[in-house]
């Protein structure tokens, strides 16, 4: 599904030039040239990323940060500043004002899409981890509270120690932490004991310092810390030299969370450093919650899958996320055929083997992003956000395969058991279903769910072990 992207800008010839870039790429792109004309496109069609112009006829690109915080519209977009010849003072006062970044030069295409691209998984992710705690908290099984920042840890690497150390004295005039220097080999060393939920040492942002000779060495390191278990979830901010663009093209691509030209101004260091430690924290935050919350009140003991009791709030709001979005959204309903009769044969012990697997098999096939969850006895509720027609079918069709291609091991492993699967497909996030998730997101949920359990019925008298679409609503 494409991301829509707003471009703010009072110069029709800048908006042009971006747009065919951004086209080309496949972005959905919408324009604006003023600040009051963003906030009619935002209240139409909430976008995924801003690009805007450091000056507006009626505002700056600060305003636009407030007016996108300012929305009811979930996780607020990015926004990316375009401000050749801008000075550092002015530069760093839109970072500090909640600037996402702030670009000279978006003549280089590749570092340009690279940020977009970079931006785009950022939010996404934040969207999709605040609809799951919205979820919860519907539920009743956590209040929002807002993130406790304490004391950061933090890694500066390099190469050159001289380097990192200054760094470290620089930053120590600007904020409170824990700041600690080390080498590229000896960064992760510290982890190897570490799991994201022990108590022993994280480090909450790492500072990579790169230039012509450690490129490589960096880049492997940033893998690496994508990698680790304990340090997955860390911020690592990403310093390149000026001239050597592809690099941070690489960086983005290889999921840094920021990144600046070397030598940078201390003070860019701190506005960059408590920026990437209040997104990591909130970002913690709402993994907990989702992890934690009375997990028992709504997951399946069984498979360890949620439960009805979550999966059907968390529908509702994503098909009143949808209605706000435009974003269309697949709905499975998939039941194993002929279950009755391998707890008959072989026992309901293999029976409840078969549904562990199953589960697994599931989960195995889909994105993380993705809802999981067992509603009955042997029928799994599927969720895909932001997934149409065609790529949800072709999911589908692979589970219906995964399913029934690999027999299933009966407890004792004495015999194989070959167990198919049929599945009922409903795709929402139409303007009929935007215009019901608006007003009543529940009974939308519900009437999506009679939608995909009639899909069900059909797959099962059509011959079972396959998949077959609902009706649209009419």
């Amino acid at each position: 599904m494409y991301a829509k992207i707003l471009i703010v800008d009072a110069i029709a010839t800048n908006r042009i030039v971006l747009k065919v870039k951004l086209a080309a790429a496949q972005y959905y792109v919408m324009q604006a040239s003023s600040l009051a004309d963003a906030a009619q496109q935002v209240a139409i069609s909430p976008p995924d990323l801003v690009i805007c112009a450091m000056s507006l006829p009626d505002g700056t690109a600060a305003d636009l940060v407030n007016l996108m915080n300012d929305t009811k519209c979930g996780s607020a977009a990015p926004v990316m500043a375009v401000a050749p010849g801008i000075d550092a003072g002015a530069r760093l006062d839109l970072l500090d004002a909640g600037v996402e970044d702030v670009v000279t030069d978006i003549y280089h295409d590749a570092l340009l899409l690279a940020r977009v691209r970079s931006m785009l998984r950022a939010h996404n992710a934040a969207t999709e981890w605040q609809i799951r705690d919205d979820t919860t908290r519907a539920l009743g099984i956590a209040e929002s509270s807002p993130p406790f920042l304490g004391v950061p840890d933090i890694t500066v690497v390099s190469t050159n120690p001289m380097l990192s150390a200054r760094a470290i004295v620089d930053m120590r005039a600007q904020m409170t932490a824990r700041l600690v220097s080390s080498l590229p080999d000896k960064a992760l060393k510290r982890h190897n004991h570490t799991t994201i939920d022990s108590d022993t040492y994280n480090t909450d942002v790492f500072i990579l310092f790169a230039d012509g000779t450690n490129a490589e060495v960096m880049l492997s390191l940033l893998s690496s810390i994508r990698s680790h278990t304990a340090t997955r979830h860390s911020a690592i901010l990403f310093l390149y030299p000026e001239d050597a663009p592809m690099l941070a093209v690489r960086a983005l691509d290889l999921g840094v969370s920021a990144l600046t030209h070397t030598n940078p101004d201390p003070r860019e260091l701190a506005i960059r450093v408590r920026k990437l430690m209040h997104r990591k924290l909130q970002a913690d935050q709402l993994r907990a919650t989702v992890r934690t919350g009375l997990k028992a009140a709504v997951c399946d003991p069984l498979t360890g899958l949620h439960n009805r009791r979550y999966a059907l709030p968390h529908l509702a709001r994503l098909a009143e996320r949808a209605g706000t979005t435009g974003r269309p959204f697949a709905l499975m309903l998939a039941d194993l055929d002929h279950f009755k009769s391998v707890n008959d044969i072989y026992g309901h012990a293999t029976g409840d083997a078969v549904l562990v697997e199953t589960a697994r098999r599931l989960c195995e096939n889909l994105r993380a992003v993705d809802l999981v969850a067992r509603v009955g006895g042997e029928e799994f509720l599927i969720v895909l956000p932001g997934v149409g027609l065609k790529d949800a079918r072709r999911a589908a069709r692979r589970i219906c395969r995964h399913i029934g291609n690999t027999p299933f091991d009966t407890r004792g492993g004495q015999a194989k058991i070959k167990v198919t699967v049929s599945i009922g497909l409903a795709i929402g996030g139409s303007l009929v279903d935007a215009a019901q998730a608006a007003e009543d997101p529940d009974e939308a949920a519900r009437a999506l769910m009679d939608r995909a359990d009639k899909a069900l019925y059909a797959a099962k008298v059509k011959g079972r072990n396959c998949v077959t679409l609902s009706r649209p609503a009419a």
